[in-house]
C-alpha cells in the first residue's frame, strides 16, 4: 500500500514523472484516470497495467485480433460486416459448414444432450466417444486411442506424466506451443534442437545417459512454416540410440497427407516407427476436441494418469459426432483431398512467382515472410480492407526475424479466389516495399 501511495504522490505533476508509465497516457485526462484506478488497485493490476502493446496497436488502426465472425466459415465470410476472402481457417478439408457434419451435431444433441456434464473418468464416457476413439485408432493405425476435449490438452496433459525425472524429452525449436506447455509441466530434462537440424538433434540424444527414456516431440507439419518433419531421419536416429521414442502431432497433417488424409507418419509409411500420433478436430475434422493414439499399454497408462483427461468435462456429444462424421466423409471422398492438393500447388506457383519469400513450406501452410513486426501488422490490416483475410505470425509464434503473414488453403477454394489473393496481397507487399 506504501508503494502505491508512494506512487501517486510521486506523479501528481505531469512534468515530475520518475517511473516509467504506458505510452497510451499520453495526455492529462488519461494519466489523472490511470491515477485513480491505481489508487484502488493492488500489485498484481498496478504491474500488468504496464502492458500496453495491445493499446499501442489500436491506437495506430492495425491490432489484427478477434474479429468477429457473422456466420459459417467457409472460403468467403463475412468479417465485421465486411465480406473477405477466408485464408486464415485451418479448416483444410472444407468441412466446417457441411450439412452432413452440422446434422450429425444436432442428432447427438438431441440423443444426448447438449454436454456431458462430468469428465471420461466418471460419468463423462458415451458410448460415441468410445465409438469416434476405435475409428481414430484404426485410422492412424494404431492399438487405442483416447478422445480430449481440446487438441491443446492432448499435448499439455500426456507430455506431462509420459515421461519421468529419469528421462528426457526432446523437441523441435518450433514445435507447437502445447508441446512446450506440456513439457514444461513434466518432471522429465527438457533439451530442445534447432528447427528439422538432425545434426543438432543427435548431439542432444548424445546427451542423455544410455538407460533413459528419450522421447522425441514433433509436429508432423509446422503450423506456422508449413514445413514436414524430417520423420525417416528421426526414425534413423531412433534405431541409433535405444531407448528412444517418438510422438507426433498430427494437427496439420492428418485430412491432409497420407492415404486417406491419414497424416505425415502414414505419408512417410513410418507408422509402426512412431509410438504416439495426436491429432485434433479443429482442423480437418472440423470440430473441437483431440486425441492421442498408441500401443495398448501406453493408452492404459495414459488412461489412468493423464490429469486433462481425468480432470476434464469430456468432448460434448455435439463435438464429438461432428468430429465422427468428418472422418468419415474425409475416408470416402478421396476427391476432397486431391482438390485441396490441386488448389495448393496452383497457389504456391502463384506466389513463388509473384517474388513472395515463402521459405520451405510442403503444406497448404503458405508463409508470406515480412521480417518486421509493425510491418507484418499493416499488411494483414491492408489486405483485410482488400478483401482477404490473413493471420498474422509474431513471438512467441516465431522468431523476432521470421514475422510473416500466413495463408492457409481449403480444399474448397477455388484457383478464381487464389488469384484474387494474389494479386491483392502483391499490391500490399509492392506498397509496403516488402517485395
Amino acid at each position: 500500500m506504501y508503494k502505491t501511495k508512494h506512487f501517486v504522490q510521486k506523479c501528481t505533476d505531469l512534468q515530475n514523472i520518475s517511473v516509467p508509465l504506458p505510452r497510451f497516457l499520453n495526455n492529462r485526462n488519461a494519466f489523472e484516470l490511470f491515477l485513480h484506478l491505481i489508487i484502488y488497485m493492488g500489485l498484481l493490476q498496478e504491474k500488468l497495467a504496464r502492458y500496453d502493446l495491445p493499446q499501442k496497436y489500436k491506437a495506430e488502426g492495425i491490432y489484427p485480433y478477434f474479429r468477429e465472425i457473422q456466420g459459417k466459415q467457409g472460403t468467403e465470410v463475412v468479417m465485421e460486416g465486411h465480406r473477405v476472402l477466408m485464408f486464415g481457417s485451418n479448416a483444410y478439408t472444407g468441412l466446417t459448414g457441411d450439412e452432413r457434419v452440422i446434422e450429425a451435431g444436432i442428432k447427438a444433441m438431441r440423443q444426448y444432450g447438449s454436454g456431458c456434464a462430468g469428465s471420461r473418468f466418471l460419468n463423462g464416457t458415451l458410448d460415441l466417444h468410445v465409438q469416434l476413439e476405435k475409428e481414430l485408432a484404426e485410422f492412424v493405425g494404431k492399438d487405442e486411442a483416447l478422445c480430449f476435449p481440446t487438441g491443446f490438452t492432448v499435448n499439455s496433459g500426456v507430455l506431462a506424466v509420459l515421461t519421468d525425472h529419469h528421462d528426457y524429452i526432446i523437441c523441435d525449436d518450433r514445435d507447437h506451443a502445447s508441446i512446450v506447455d506440456g513439457t514444461r509441466a513434466s518432471f522429465s530434462t527438457r533439451l530442445k534442437y534447432k528447427h528439422n537440424d538432425m545434426e543438432d538433434l543427435e548431439k542432444q540424444l548424445q546427451k542423455c545417459p544410455e538407460g533413459a527414456v528419450k522421447l522425441i516431440v514433433v509436429d508432423g507439419v509446422f503450423s506456422m512454416e508449413g514445413d514436414l518433419a524430417k520423420l525417416p531421419e528421426i526414425v534413423a536416429l531412433k534405431h541409433k540410440y535405444p531407448g528412444t521414442a517418438i510422438m507426433v502431432d498430427e494437427a496439420h497433417g492428418l485430412g491432409v497427407f497420407g492415404r486417406q488424409g491419414r497424416g505425415v507418419c502414414d505419408h512417410f509409411g513410418l507408422t509402426d516407427e512412431v509410438d504416439l500420433i495426436m491429432g485434433t478436430f479443429s482442423k480437418s475434422l472440423a470440430s473441437i476436441g483431440g486425441f492421442i493414439a498408441a500401443d495398448s499399454t501406453i493408452i492404459n497408462y495414459l488412461r489412468h494418469n493423464t490429469r486433462t483427461y481425468i480432470f476434464s468435462a469430456s468432448d460434448t456429444p455435439a463435438a464429438t459426432a461432428a468430429a465422427r462424421e468428418a472422418l468419415h466423409i474425409i475416408q470416402n471422398e478421396p476427391e476432397r483431398i486431391q482438390a485441396l492438393w490441386d488448389v495448393t500447388n496452383y497457389a504456391l506457383k502463384r506466389f513463388r512467382d509473384a517474388g513472395f519469400e515463402i521459405g520451405d513450406t510442403e503444406s497448404p501452410i503458405i508463409p508470406l515472410y515480412v521480417r518486421d513486426m509493425d510491418k507484418t501488422f499493416l499488411v494483414t490490416k491492408l489486405a483485410f480492407e482488400a478483401g482477404v483475410f490473413i493471420n498474422p505470425v509474431i513471438p512467441p509464434a516465431c522468431a523476432p526475424q521470421d514475422t510473416l503473414v500466413r495463408v492457409a488453403l481449403m480444399a474448397t477454394h477455388t484457383r478464381e479466389q487464389v488469384d484474387r489473393a494474389v494479386d491483392a496481397l502483391t499490391r500490399v507487399f509492392k506498397q509496403l516495399e516488402i517485395i
